[in-house]
């Protein structure tokens, strides 16, 4: 009996596996014959069903792309390198997405060491960060074992500086781990998807007109706390009070 029900359970596996592969090469199918809105719908329904991908959020971007659907692309572009910081290929398509948009916000500058650290921080995925800081780790504990009990001066010097190197990038691998992480899951990012729409004041209609924005542009969410309303900021530093229907969080 219990043979009979693991069978089945393989089976069951392997189906549904097949199933969720065609529905891959499907999307893939689509999209390479030119069917952008099927290849949308097929790649969302992946999404939906089993889980974040980069390599699907990427190709969704690029089927909104085709479709000169900008905002959507660009909002599936950042999810994409969200999960992959370090794909250039998608922050190129990502770049040449965002250079199809209305708005040209200057940011403001920053300190070159910040700008450096975020790039660093930016050339790999938390899962990648904790991987090379474990690994670091471990020749960390290789390096100090080498230097307690190699009877050479010459190896204990080496073992001794490369465990300080290693306790370095241990250390900065975890730092970088976990600002990546946070960033994923702050949701502090947004999209604009309407074609335009008014920055105001305050969050109500009433409010002053500070500025027009239009779709695509990327804004960080300031003030989430209420519902209907949602305080953005720009690069530059403006900042006002949009609907929240008119923003997709990244």
């Amino acid at each position: 009996m219990k043979k009979i029900y693991f069978s089945l359970l393989f089976v069951f596996a392997s189906v549904l596996a097949y199933g969720q592969e065609t529905s891959k090469a499907q999307a893939d199918s689509a999209y390479i014959n030119n069917d952008y809105a099927s290849a949308v719908y097929l790649y969302e329904d992946i999404l939906a069903n089993q889980g974040e991908s980069a390599d699907i959020y990427y190709n969704l971007g690029n089927s909104y792309y085709k479709m000169d659907n900008i905002a959507k692309a660009i909002l599936n572009y950042e999810k994409a390198l969200m999960l992959n910081p370090g794909n250039g290929d998608i922050r190129f398509n990502l770049e040449l997405a965002q250079s199809k948009t209305v708005d040209k916000v200057t940011p403001m500058s920053e300190v070159f060491l910040v700008t450096w650290m975020k790039s660093l921080t930016n050339t790999m995925s938390e899962q990648g960060w904790s991987k090379l800081a474990i690994a670091s780790f471990i020749l960390m504990l290789l390096g100090l074992v080498l230097y307690f009990f190699s009877k050479k001066i010459a190896m204990k010097k080496i073992g001794f500086i490369s465990a300080l190197c290693l306790m370095l990038v241990c250390i900065l691998a975890n730092v970088f781990a976990s600002s990546q992480k946070n960033k994923a899951q702050s949701h502090s990012n947004a999209i604009i998807m309407e074609p335009s729409v008014t920055v105001k004041s305050t969050p109500n209609e009433g409010g002053t007109e500070l500025f027009i924005l239009h779709e695509g542009r990327k804004v960080m969410i300031k003030d989430n706390t209420m519902r209907e309303w949602k305080e953005i900021q720009l690069e530059d530093g403006n900042a006002g009070w949009v609907p929240a229907s008119v923003i997709e969080i990244i």
